[in-house]
């Protein structure tokens, strides 16, 4: 029996202050895509494939006799329910390796729940001093020097690098996404900051790289402080600007005449680590931060007309699109870091182009190239694909390093323009299922922009090079992109070379004259979200060809309108808003949610992705209250998630909290990584 549990205050899945400080309310605006790009729905309509011809008439059959997996759209009626296939059988036996634990069960505690038989320790807080001088943190004698020496706040994607020659320690690399000031100051008045207040918001964003060590009789991690490694990337580090744009007349400003050295990194979502040793970090909801905007191309990436919601255009020019026009320009790029070199400047890619970048993920052609995946995180945008045209080298040596380092300058960004296999008419986000019994198809990669050591060529007519990588959405709209339910994460199966592609949600798909329910985005109104996989032809990381198919379909299993790889739905967890995702050491997906529209708190789920047991489901932990699971990562024995906005509650001050997690009442809430491990020592999830 499912337990109906309360929602909490919430806005579209997530907590008004949450829409307030991350994203600058995005979801209160209107979709900045205005383009008349044809929908899949819209595309498919010309023609029926000749599969669905083929199979239309044993569909039926086969639905009734056996069951297939198709039922993936929202508010079935009566008789599109009965259409429903019968799931397949559950497997006897023991779950997938990896996934063998006792399920958490959703709940509203203040508190990481874990399986039965699990520890876990909190890894690091926000404030934590990290690097040599740095103070304790002491949150009501903050100051902006101090801040800069700690670790930041509201941490998000999580990496674990090695280290030779120091045994039992690793590096640790944290994005800091965004700052919320009501929970970080005490009286804060959003009206009026305080410069000593903007100034430690500057320095609590960025990067932190920090050197952790394993307790060799459990599965804790500890930091360890003054290493020469540790260190924190701020709002005003230097940063280069790398690749085709970089120097375009488009990057110049006042303070920068180059175009080519920029300060700081803003809104630093989820990421990737690369296979030469660096990791990557994607600048999402960058626009939240400047004001005074006014051009077409500032509207389609959602930059206010009016003040910003920090008010940091009141401290810095630089934040005023009035008075600095390209400094917003300079923004929404993947950012490439070097966690063994702390004297180096960070880079941000201007070839992986300019958007939203929840992340970016990489894997290698068979020859040995980087290709990248990332997704646009808005509702009715777009996710891309890079591939770059030079090989990776192996070594250690600084000529091998350098030249790692610019793989990701020269290339082809490509964005992804999807088919279904069915008429639209068949789409009707009805719950009915089309003829073909299943919702999938094909998809192309259309190219927007090829870079070279010797100059750059744009394939999107009317655009230069330049104007593709700054305004890579626009590009996007002018090929013809599918427009999707917010593409977040994206992360290749380094066992199969499939490729995850969460889609969070968007209520506004079908409502209104928004656009209807498509085969590759089922649902009206989808509030829950979906999980796409994509194969790529002949499994080949550079190809311009794919298919793709639902794999997952969020929300409570006892909805029709869900769908979990055909795997019976009375044995899994209930999921809603998948966000960031990561794989296990055995190719299982492990999924983390933001925005839980079911009543329960957020957590990590984990999920077979092959196999018998392929689509079984498991809820592996949840977070506080407020919280957001962020991170994942999932190693041999331990698993690690960054639990951040804990409290993030409407209405919650540091006078007020909503949650005392992680140290208990009378202590301010802090943002902080969780370290979970088996309490005999074994593998997880065996």
């Amino acid at each position: 029996m499912r337990v109906q549990l309360p929602l909490i205050n919430t806005v579209h899945g997530r907590s008004a202050l949450t829409c307030r400080f991350r994203c600058g309310d995005a979801c209160f605006h209107p979709a900045p895509n205005t383009s008349s790009n044809p929908y899949v729905g819209d595309v498919i309509a010309t023609a029926l494939s000749r599969r669905s011809m083929m199979r239309a008439a044993a569909v039926v059959t086969v639905a009734a006799a056996a069951g297939t997996a198709g039922s993936v759209v929202t508010a079935p009626s009566a008789a599109a329910a009965a259409q429903q296939p019968t799931a397949k059988p559950r497997p006897h036996g023991k779950a997938a390796r990896g996934l063998r634990f006792t399920p958490v069960a959703p709940n509203t505690a203040d508190t990481v729940t874990v399986p039965a038989g699990y520890s876990q320790n909190v890894v690091v807080r926000w404030g934590e001093p990290i690097l040599r001088g740095a103070p304790a943190f002491d949150p009501d004698r903050q100051t902006a020097a101090a801040q800069a020496g700690q670790f930041g706040y509201n941490n998000d994607f999580l990496a674990l690098l090695p280290l030779p020659g120091e045994r039992g320690r690793q590096v640790l690399v944290a994005n800091h996404e965004y700052t919320d000031e009501v929970l970080m100051f005490r009286g804060y008045d959003a009206t009026a900051p305080t410069r000593e207040q903007v100034e430690i918001a500057w320095a609590a964003h960025g990067l932190s790289a920090v050197v952790v060590e394993e307790n060799k009789k459990n599965g804790a991690l500890t930091v360890v402080p003054r290493h020469h490694l540790n260190r924190r990337v701020t709002a005003t580090s230097e940063f280069r600007l790398t690749g085709p744009a970089a120097g375009s007349d488009l990057l110049k400003t006042s303070a920068d005449p180059t175009g080519r050295k920029v300060l700081g990194t803003l809104n630093n979502c989820s990421g990737g680590t690369t296979p030469w040793g660096t990791t990557l970090h994607g600048e999402e909801n960058f626009n939240q931060y400047f004001a005074n905007a006014g051009r077409a191309t500032d509207k389609r990436y959602g930059i206010g007309t009016g003040a910003s919601e920090r008010k940091w255009e009141r401290f810095d020019k630089r934040f005023d699109v009035a008075q600095e026009p390209n400094e917003v320009h300079r923004f929404g790029y993947v950012v490439e870091l070097d966690p063994y070199d702390p004297s180096s400047a960070p880079r941000k890619h201007t070839a992986l182009g300019r958007f939203k970048h929840e992340g970016a993920t990489v894997r290698l052609t068979r020859d040995g190239r980087p290709v990248v995946y990332s997704g646009d995180d808005e509702r009715f945008d777009y996710f891309y694909k890079f591939v770059g045209s030079k090989r990776m080298r192996h070594g250690s040596g600084r000529a091998v390093r350098e030249h790692n380092l610019s793989l990701l300058d020269e290339g082809t960004l490509y964005v992804a323009r999807l088919t279904g296999d069915s008429p639209a008419l068949e789409i009707d986000g009805t719950g009915k299922l089309p003829a073909d019994g299943e919702f999938d198809g094909g998809g192309e990669w259309i190219p927007l922009v090829t870079a070279t050591a010797k100059g750059a060529a744009s394939h999107v007519e009317g655009m230069t090079a330049d104007e593709v990588c700054v305004f890579t959405r626009l590009a996007g709209d002018k090929v013809g992109a599918t427009k999707m339910d917010r593409p977040e994460d994206i992360e290749p199966n380094p066992h199969s070379g499939k490729v995850y592609v969460a889609l969070t949600n968007n209520t506004n798909r079908g409502v209104g004259t928004n656009a209807p329910a498509d085969e590759a985005n089922p649902r009206n109104a989808n509030k829950h979200g979906h999980i796409l996989e994509l194969t790529e032809r002949w499994n080949r990381a550079d190809s311009t060809k794919f298919a793709w198919t639902l794999f997952l379909v969020a929300g409570d299993p006892e909805d029709p309108a869900t769908y979990f790889a055909g795997f019976p739905k009375d044995a899994v967890s209930p999921i809603s808003c998948p966000d960031n995702v990561a794989f296990d050491p055995h190719g299982n997906l492990w999924i983390s949610t933001d925005g839980n529209q079911l009543g329960s708190h957020d957590g990590l789920f984990g999920v077979a992705t092959k196999g018998e047991r392929r689509g079984e489901l498991k809820q592996f932990l949840t977070v506080p209250t407020g919280a957001e699971t962020c991170g994942p990562l999932v190693q041999d024995r331990r698993v690690l998630v960054a639990v951040q906005h804990p409290g993030e509650i409407s209405g919650a001050t540091v006078e007020q909290p909503a949650s005392t997690w992680p140290d208990g009442p009378g202590k301010i809430v802090r943002p902080a990584v969780v370290a979970v491990w088996r309490k005999d020592g074994s593998d997880i999830g065996v």
